[in-house]
């Protein structure tokens, strides 16, 4: 159904997605109708108060948020903004973050020391205020809770959930994941579980990842709208055909694949901490590419290419792979002729030396590295975050990029390498150029641009078919109308418009 309004002049009620549970599609969702209320003549922005991710992005300005919502503000069309994530967590650890607020991080904090009721106010009074800043500039505000939002032993110092949405006078639109079963003991729990106040709050339900005939849930549906005295807004089909960057990295076990003839066989080293693993998504579309995720010793020997990720933790993941054999795998590969390409973290890791004097990271005081470029890496604990503009190789093309990393890395042969890129701003070099089998360089989202694809995989022409070059623009901009389509046909927008305008 065609649901599409044209009416900005309206004001719309801040609206929240909340979650019965983690990865049950509030992200997609919110990117969604981010391009929905744009396409309708709105303009929205997204907003979630605190995100735990280690995939980040660099606003204009320079200052870190997580991927996710820098994903929605392109799909609403507009920059992103540290106010649209004031509160990031980059784990570095299974009990450890570093924290990021507003943009810059302010240390690193143990789940216990973070979660206590002191000092979580002066947290409250900063993601308050970002919110404040964004309703005065869109409209709407699309919000986003994060995992479940039952946890009530955390009530007390939720930042994100359902005091948020209070804080916003936000409508609350349920989200729940069909696909991994007990969908009505998740949502008739989730609002049972909400205190009155907040229970009135919950305007919608929305039942995502379904498969199968939708007209063999229609008597669930009419059963949950009985149990909890809410209509249900839509049930969203699961879908295959629709390319939308994850917020976080539970899809990679799924993409561990062994390499296969007839195309460039990419491997990226699988990580414990991988970061930004969305560098990889144009790459990964690419016809003339097979990229798979592993850290088997063998499947990384019969890649063409082995590209060593960024990660939250070099001296951690460095560790791993000279303890698993990992690292001795990628430098018998090199010899024997295969490509090593590293980005941020993975730049660090394929230097001589990795040092951290003064414990950023953590106990690790230094490490030898790779040994495959000539540099040297201390980590510091001032982070980079920028984006960037260079050009690759004295290619012609302005390439783009963005920068997030803490460490400092020099090279200590200049008679061995060069640079790999060239900064537009100062004309300063970036990066470390052994030969075109070995490189690497901070810039996270280079593999976006096609002139460095292109000299990636000029070694192996030989397995090239791909005639046509990839638009990475255009290819998001059509995937995030696409989904738009595909979530405005089974929601009910109509009745969303009415909640989201309704004086209670």
């Amino acid at each position: 159904m065609e649901n599409r309004v044209n009416n900005s002049s309206a004001y719309l009620h801040p609206l929240m997605l909340a979650g019965t549970g983690s990865d049950v599609g509030k992200s997609i969702i919110a990117t969604a109708l981010c391009r929905i209320f744009r396409q309708d003549g709105y303009r929205p922005a997204p907003f979630k108060a605190q995100n735990m991710a280690l995939n980040s992005y660099a606003t204009p300005e320079g200052l870190e948020i997580g991927r996710a919502q820098a994903v929605q503000a392109e799909a609403a069309g507009i920059p992103c903004h540290t106010d649209m994530n004031p509160l990031l967590l980059k784990p570095s650890s299974d009990r450890t973050s570093q924290v990021v607020l507003n943009g810059r991080p302010i240390g690193n904090r143990d789940a216990y020391d973070y979660f206590r009721k002191e000092g979580r106010e002066e947290l409250r009074r900063e993601v308050h205020a970002a919110f404040d800043r964004l309703k005065q500039q869109y409209n709407p505000v699309v919000m986003e809770g994060a995992g479940s939002i039952s946890e009530i032993n955390l009530r007390n110092t939720d930042l994100v959930n359902m005091p948020m949405a209070r804080y916003a006078n936000a409508d609350v639109i349920l989200v729940a994941d069909i696909d991994r079963g007990g969908v009505f003991a998740s949502i008739y729990g989730s609002v049972m579980l909400q205190t009155p106040e907040d229970r009135k709050r919950i305007k919608g339900v929305i039942i995502n990842k379904f498969r199968g005939d939708l007209r063999l849930f229609e008597e669930g549906r009419r059963m949950i709208e009985e149990l909890c005295n809410i209509p249900v807004l839509g049930v969203i089909p699961y879908y295959n055909d629709i390319c939308i960057e994850e917020e976080d990295s539970v899809d990679l076990q799924t993409k561990q694949m062994q390499a296969t003839q007839g195309k460039v066989n990419i491997a990226v080293v699988l990580l414990r901490h991988l970061s930004n693993f969305t560098d990889f998504d144009v790459l990964e579309r690419d016809e003339r590419v097979h990229l798979y995720y592993t850290n088997n010793v063998e499947e990384l020997e019969k890649a063409d290419i082995i590209i060593v990720p960024g990660t939250k933790s070099t001296l951690s993941d460095l560790y791993d792979l000279r303890k698993n054999g990992v690292a001795q795998a990628i430098q018998r590969a090199h010899r024997n002729g295969t490509t090593v390409f590293g980005i941020c973290g993975g730049y660090q890791i394929m230097g001589r030396e990795v040092c951290d004097p003064d414990g950023v990271e953590g106990n690790i005081k230094r490490l030898p590295g790779l040994g495959l470029l000539p540099v040297s890496t201390v980590i510091e604990g001032e982070k980079v975050t920028r984006q960037v503009k260079f050009r690759f190789r004295g290619d012609a093309s302005v390439c783009q990029g963005y920068e997030i990393h803490m460490g400092r890395t020099e090279c200590l042969d200049k008679d061995e390498a060069t640079a790999m890129n060239i900064f537009e701003e100062g004309n300063h070099p970036e990066g470390c150029f052994v030969d075109e089998n070995c490189m690497g360089t901070y810039i996270h989202g280079i593999l976006d641009n096609a002139c460095v694809i292109d000299y990636l995989l000029a070694p192996y022409a030989e397995k090239k078919n791909r005639k046509q070059a990839f638009d990475a623009e255009s290819f998001k901009n059509e995937q995030y109308d696409k989904l738009a389509e595909h979530v405005r046909k089974y929601l009910n927008m109509p009745l969303l418009y009415q909640i989201l305008q309704h004086n209670d």
